[in-house]
């Protein structure tokens, strides 16, 4: 049986919202709770570049620990994959591999924050059960009826279910609930600025940052520069010179159906066959406490725009992920479900895998977190603590960020860690 249905509302401050003004607005919470009343030095200075789940993170836990915190944004909090994704999170997904240690350590935290910040109700946190299986099309009529080891609401040519997450083990959140609960914390108690406008140039002095400046001529002053620009990291020429980052062009519709209360608490992972024939599909099922449905799928490398607000999902795509649907659930089909959103996002990632994070090479104080790829939602908490940590501390301890170093890009280690 599905647990009750939650209703999620979040009043918007004007930074949340989408907008396409090219002047630089500032909002700023008069708390000055930032300031460490037990440091005997003015707090740093921090610029965080990026609105979506790294950035933000990263400015709650530096704020948290007592920097100066102003974050950056072009358009609106999570207004690209980190508002548009399914917000699933895996323990031990990433296990045997470079980011096992910070997958769980940003498991583990999501739980906490969770706690803190009344997640369930704020932005739909809940563990869930999670399982994969196979979908034919043609094979549409033989939906699976009476004993079986599938959610009843599953009632498609689903075959071969197999459990690989338990409650303990994974979960979910609303991903752009998630964002903007968090910066509301941020700016409400540690006195976060949030500023929409574009980033032009990180301003360095003698191998050092000192400011950021914006489109329209703002400068911000700084004595330390965070740029998590997802995809778009590939558009600034500091870091497009040291390594490549590219946009990996995913899909996803949202469906509310009509008997919500019949869609329990199971994430399905698919391997799909069209009636087409071809290889199979991978899509992926999320039902959302809300009563809402997300499904995802069709990833492709494409082009970034320039503006996040122009991204638009291929109507082939859409098309595919509504059949999808319909083959998985009567609940999900034409008629018995609305189509909520049809969307597209850019995941960003790195051509040898992990994800970048850490200070570039000879340029003191700048830093770079980006390149997640699928895993933003789930690795964002622990690597803006641990983004915190470096900035503040000089070495990160929640997380071993040496694997992730953008050095790496640099002379032998480049050949080393080439796949």
């Amino acid at each position: 049986m599905a647990p009750p249905l939650l209703s999620f509302t979040l009043s918007l401050p004007p930074f949340l919202r989408p907008t396409r003004t090219s002047n630089p607005t500032p909002i700023r919470s008069s708390d000055s709770s930032s300031m460490d009343p037990h440091s005997h030095s003015p707090p740093k200075r921090v610029v965080v570049c990026g609105g979506g789940v790294i950035g933000v993170c990263t400015a709650y836990f530096l704020a948290k620990n007592g920097a100066v915190v102003t974050l950056v944004e072009k358009s609106s909090v999570a207004c690209a994959a980190s508002g548009k994704s399914g917000g699933f999170l895996a323990l031990d997904w990433c296990d045997g591999g470079p980011l096992e240690s910070l997958a769980r350590a940003s498991f583990n935290l999501h739980r906490t924050l969770a706690a803190e910040l009344d997640g369930p109700e704020s932005y739909g946190y809940r563990p869930l059960n999670t399982l994969s299986l196979t979908v034919t099309e043609s094979q549409t009529s033989k939906a699976h009826s009476g004993k079986s080891d599938l959610p009843g609401w599953v009632d498609g040519p689903g075959r071969r279910p197999r459990t690989i997450g338990t409650a303990a083990t994974t979960a979910q959140v609303h991903p752009r609930l998630f964002c903007r609960t968090l910066i509301s914390k941020a700016v409400e108690v540690y006195g976060v600025e949030v500023v929409i406008g574009k980033v032009e140039e990180v301003g360095v002095v003698e191998g050092r940052v000192d400011s950021v400046v914006l489109e329209g001529g703002r400068v911000i002053n700084s004595d330390a520069v965070v740029l998590a620009l997802g995809p778009w990291c590939g558009k600034f020429e500091m870091l497009s010179t040291l390594f490549r980052v590219y946009g990996l062009k995913a899909h996803s519709i949202v469906l509310r159906p009509k008997e919500p209360e019949a869609i329990t608490p199971h994430a399905l992972f698919l391997s799909y066959y069209s009636a087409q024939g071809g290889k199979p599909l991978d899509p992926e099922v999320y039902p959302r406490p809300s009563g809402e449905v997300y499904i995802c799928g069709m990833s492709s490398e494409a082009e970034v725009p320039d503006n996040p607000e122009e991204i638009v999902g291929n109507p082939e795509s859409i098309e595919t992920l509504k059949r999808v649907a319909s083959n998985v659930s009567s609940h999900l089909r034409e008629g018995k479900a609305e189509v909520k959103a049809e969307q597209a996002c850019f995941l960003p990632c790195t051509d040898d895998g992990p994800p970048v994070i850490g200070e570039l090479p000879g340029i003191k104080g700048c830093y770079v977190a980006t390149g997640h790829n699928c895993w933003g939602i789930l690795n964002g908490p622990a690597t803006g603590a641990a983004m915190a940590e470096l900035v503040l501390d000089g070495q990160a301890s929640i997380v071993d960020l040496s694997l992730f170093s953008p050095a790496r890009f640099v002379g032998p280690r480049k050949k080393s860690l080439g796949h």
